[in-house]
């Protein structure tokens, strides 16, 4: 019965439940980005760049070649083609670097305000009881 109760408080503490919202607002967070990269950013690039879409960019090695057929019998399989996709490669170090200058953003901007908050003056603590009392009674004995 320990390890079940120990098991509630870790899933019952803050952090974890920071941690969650954190990791399921990221990762809509990621698709928005995937479709900033792909959908707004990348057709304009690649219209500046002589109409190419990065997605379709890649470096054939071998072709590929469909199955020969003789009458139902297959006489030679069809062969898929081999290829690296670095168009893909460039969309995803693009995304990779929105989110991270995102990222930056917000941590500087958090940076800030905590910079602020420590830069305010704290207003000094109220005077003790007995200070108080003294300076009543230093008070009294001017008059």
């Amino acid at each position: 019965m320990g390890i079940v109760k120990e098991f509630k408080e870790f899933a019952v503490k803050g952090n974890m439940l920071d941690m969650a919202v954190g990791i399921i607002i990221g990762g809509a967070f990621g698709k928005i980005i995937t479709s900033l990269v792909n959908d707004v950013l990348m057709p304009p690039l690649g219209l500046l760049l002589g109409k190419v879409d990065f997605g379709n960019l890649k470096a054939v090695l071998q072709k590929g070649s469909d199955a020969v057929m003789d009458g139902a019998t297959v006489v030679q399989p069809a062969v898929g083609e081999v290829s690296i996709k670095y168009g893909m490669f460039l969309n995803n170090i693009i995304d990779f670097l929105i989110v991270a200058l995102c990222i930056f953003f917000v941590i500087k901007g958090m940076n800030s305000l905590k910079k602020k908050e420590e830069a305010a003056p704290a207003t000094p603590p109220p005077p003790s009881e007995e200070v108080t009392l003294l300076k009543e009674i230093r008070d009294l004995l001017k008059k």
